[in-house]
């Protein structure tokens, strides 16, 4: 039976986005395992299903092409990646919104290196829409992430990809995630946080594959939620580097780690107040990992 405090720090945390790399599914095939997660009996751990705004028909035509799964029965909570030209996508998605039945577009993602295109995109975002600006880490983020939380958008992080050049450091994962807790900008990550717990795993499906440490999403949002009591740097980095699951002690009041203690109450809003979700192209294999680990 999954802990109290578990669940409340990973209700709803996965965003699925099966048609992004390594998995780079046709939609068809990611629609379809959506539909699947949604009637398992882990579905309190999915988020939205991710996709890119351009690929909205493709997507209605899928959905209406599987038995069962016509738009708007039930609804899904979709998030949109934009292209090169984000005010297009912006229109697109809003249209879709008022088109395209009961499914609803309520995330859009996109990167903005500037200050004044975080302004300018924000301005045109319509309320039914969560903005999550991609800032990159290996600098100080802070100005960025404070024109975020100026224009009440939402920061993400890429922790991770197909190579080990695309993971940050502990370090950096820290200092943006102390940013975001600075000025008040919540955030999602991407990329890279498909198991657990940090460890070597290979990098894509291949066997063949590469090996590359990785962070482990529990790692990230406990780190989240250390930062959010009032946990220092220091304690962030060493969270994101353990790598022994069982040095996090999970019950129905809270976790204990080290001398740390996090109630479940502050998991919980952590991630309503912080730490939102993260995409991964896989929902079973997180999943699974929890199961073998004995945590579900």
């Amino acid at each position: 039976m999954t802990a109290a405090s578990l669940r409340a720090l990973l209700d709803g945390i996965v965003d699925y986005a099966g048609l992004f790399p390594p998995a780079s599914l046709d939609m068809r095939a990611a629609v379809l395992n959506y539909r699947e997660y949604l009637a398992s009996s882990e579905a309190w751990a999915l988020g939205r299903f991710v996709l890119p705004i351009a690929r909205l028909a493709e997507y209605e035509d899928a959905r209406r092409g599987i038995q069962g799964g016509e738009l708007g029965s039930p609804p899904w909570r979709l998030s949109g990646l934009t292209g090169g030209d984000t005010l297009a996508d912006i229109a697109r998605a809003a249209e879709f919104n008022v088109m395209g039945g009961a499914d609803m577009i309520d995330a859009l993602e996109t990167k903005l290196g500037t200050v004044d295109d975080i302004r300018r995109v924000a301005s045109r975002l319509t309320g039914d829409m969560e903005l999550f600006v991609e800032v990159p880490v290996r600098e100080d983020p802070l100005a960025l992430l404070r024109a975020v939380a100026d224009v009440g958008a939402k920061a993400k992080i890429r922790t991770g990809g197909t190579t080990e050049d695309a993971f940050p450091s502990s370090r950096e994962v820290a200092r943006f995630i102390r940013r975001c807790v600075e000025v008040g900008a919540p955030f999602k990550a991407t990329a890279g946080l498909h198991h657990p717990i940090r460890a070597r795993y290979h990098l894509t499906y291949d066997p063949n594959a590469p090996e590359g440490v990785m962070f482990g999403f529990l790692n990230v949002f406990l780190a989240a939620a250390l930062l959010r009591a009032g946990g220092s740097e220091d304690d962030a980095v060493a969270m994101l580097e353990t790598t022994d699951a069982g040095d996090l002690l999970f019950d129905d009041f809270g976790l204990s780690w080290r001398e740390h203690r996090l109630t479940t109450d502050q998991l919980r809003m952590a991630r309503r107040s912080l730490a939102r979700s993260f995409g991964s192209c896989s929902f079973s294999e997180p999943v699974d990992d929890l199961r073998a680990l004995a945590l579900i």
